[in-house]
């Protein structure tokens, strides 16, 4: 366990003046900035999601039921093909000209994709065209949100004192979990207000276009802001950061630091895995699969409300978790949600299958409570496996390449083996295999709460504190 007076300072190595010390509301205007891309990222997501059989309606007519549903859930999928490359092009790209500049342009440009959704045409309008002209939204979505995480995670880890990130970083996906609110909330008015030709027509759209607003929020918040002390202050030490600095940082990352690539990827494993069959894919079990398989299944609008639900109570509780590690540690936090995902997720299915507004909000709770023991500390937990001066490029790497190959995929994948073997536990084993993955991971991590950052100074509450970090060190 880490306490608050764990701060990793080697013996005179700081004075006072080195300590890093950003005034409160600075603080926050970060972690707000940062925030904000994970909304409008989100947004969508929730949008997607909810409308997921609107969407087959209007862009896979004439597909059968299951493969329309497979298509559709693949399109969203693609999108976390393309992650790796951004994160590949966006990383060394911030740990070259900074955080700040990179998330500018990845906020944009995810705003830029969403709103082109909301303007497509239809299949019936231009035929194939339409999911063909889907996908390159999708895959320009993808790329830069390949490097929005990673850039996110940095910047607001790089401005939060060493003893406050956990509670400071958990609010990075407070913005995740309000932004898939509010687009489920969105989507569901919508299907509430809307008659069912309205809405395939075109109240669908409205979500999408809606993207284009708060990306210009995003994007005034980011430029509003400096550059991250951490990252600053390396910049100023280094007097060119051009040249063939990309492939140095590649064979850095990819030599020195794969074992901290492999603790990242694991633990993103598990923490998207349980978010993205959560988010992503119960909607499409419970009104569809459960149906297809001869069980009563949610009604749509239920299903909705019940999951808003139970985003909103995540959304109460993700800071004091968040608090909460910075107490304890991280890893105790980690583990607990490894436990849950190997002994609940079995009882959590079979709440779901059991139908009924109770049960199946008790299933979606049990999956929600799984994922806040991984969403309000991974924020906090990656960034402290890199050095600064690759920490932008590590985090995109390792997070985009975890999260194509297991967590984006985990709908399609889920939908596909149910789809072959009939079994509605598929979810269940999934969640399961991906908490004892993760289980591992945490095991080679190490305990990061209080401690600075990897190529950091370290970084204070007040001026209070920096003298008594020095006072250590000296």
């Amino acid at each position: 366990m880490a306490n608050a007076d764990s701060a990793d300072v080697e013996s005179g190595e700081y004075s006072v003046n080195d300590v890093t010390v950003t005034e409160p509301g600075v603080i926050r205007r970060a972690v707000g900035a940062a925030a904000i891309g994970n909304v409008t990222e989100w947004f969508d997501f929730g949008v997607y999601s909810y409308l997921a059989v609107k969407i087959e309606s209007v862009f896979f007519a004439g597909l059968s039921p299951t493969m329309s549903t497979i298509a559709t859930l693949g399109t969203f999928a693609a999108a976390f093909l393309v992650r790796p490359f951004g994160g590949l092009f966006f990383g060394p790209l911030g740990d070259r000209i900074g955080r700040q500049k990179v998330l500018s342009l990845t906020v944009i440009m995810m705003a830029i994709s969403t709103f082109i959704i909301g303007i497509l045409p239809d299949y019936s309008t231009i035929g194939v065209a339409a999911p063909m002209l889907l996908l390159l939204a999708r895959l320009l979505q993808g790329f830069s949100t390949g490097g929005e995480y990673g850039g996110a995670m940095a910047f607001i880890a790089e401005y939060a004192p060493d003893k406050r990130r956990g509670f400071l970083c958990s609010f990075l996906e407070f913005g995740t979990l309000t932004g898939y609110a509010m687009g489920a909330t969105f989507a569901t008015l919508l299907e509430v207000l809307l008659s069912e030709d309205a809405l395939l027509s075109w109240g669908w759209r409205i979500p999408f276009l809606i993207a284009g607003p708060i990306g210009a929020i995003g994007l005034y918040l980011r430029m509003k802001l400096e550059e991250t002390p951490a990252f600053a202050k390396i910049a100023a030490e280094s007097e060119s950061r051009e040249g063939n600095q990309t492939l140095a940082e590649f064979r850095k990352i990819f030599v020195n630091h794969w074992p901290a690539m492999l603790v990242c990827g694991g633990i993103v494993l598990v923490f998207n895995v349980t978010n993205y069959v959560l988010t992503s894919y119960m909607p499409t079990y419970l009104t569809q699969t459960l149906p297809e398989h001869g069980h009563a299944g949610t009604d749509s609008t239920v299903s909705q409300v019940l999951q808003i639900i139970v985003l909103v109570l995540s959304m109460v509780l993700i800071t004091f978790v968040g608090k909460l590690s910075d107490r304890i540690g991280r890893k105790p936090v980690m583990y607990t949600g490894c436990v849950l995902l190997v002994v609940l997720s079995i009882p959590a299915v079979m709440l779901l299958k059991t139908g009924g507004t109770v049960a199946t909000f008790c299933g979606l709770a049990l999956m929600g409570l799984m994922l806040l023991c991984f969403n309000s500390t991974s924020p906090s937990t990656l960034p402290a496996l890199f050095p600064t001066d690759i920490r932008y490029g590590g985090l995109s790497i390792a997070f985009n390449i975890s999260v194509s190959l297991f967590g984006g995929t985990s709908a399609t994948v889920i939908a596909s083996l149910i789809a072959v073997t009939g079994d509605l536990n598929t979810p269940a084993y999934y969640l399961m295999g991906a908490g004892v993955i993760g289980a591992v991971a945490v095991y080679f991590a190490k305990e990061s709460a209080g401690k600075r950052l990897p190529g950091s100074p370290p970084a204070a509450v007040d001026h209070a504190e920096a003298q008594q970090l020095a006072t250590k060190a000296g």
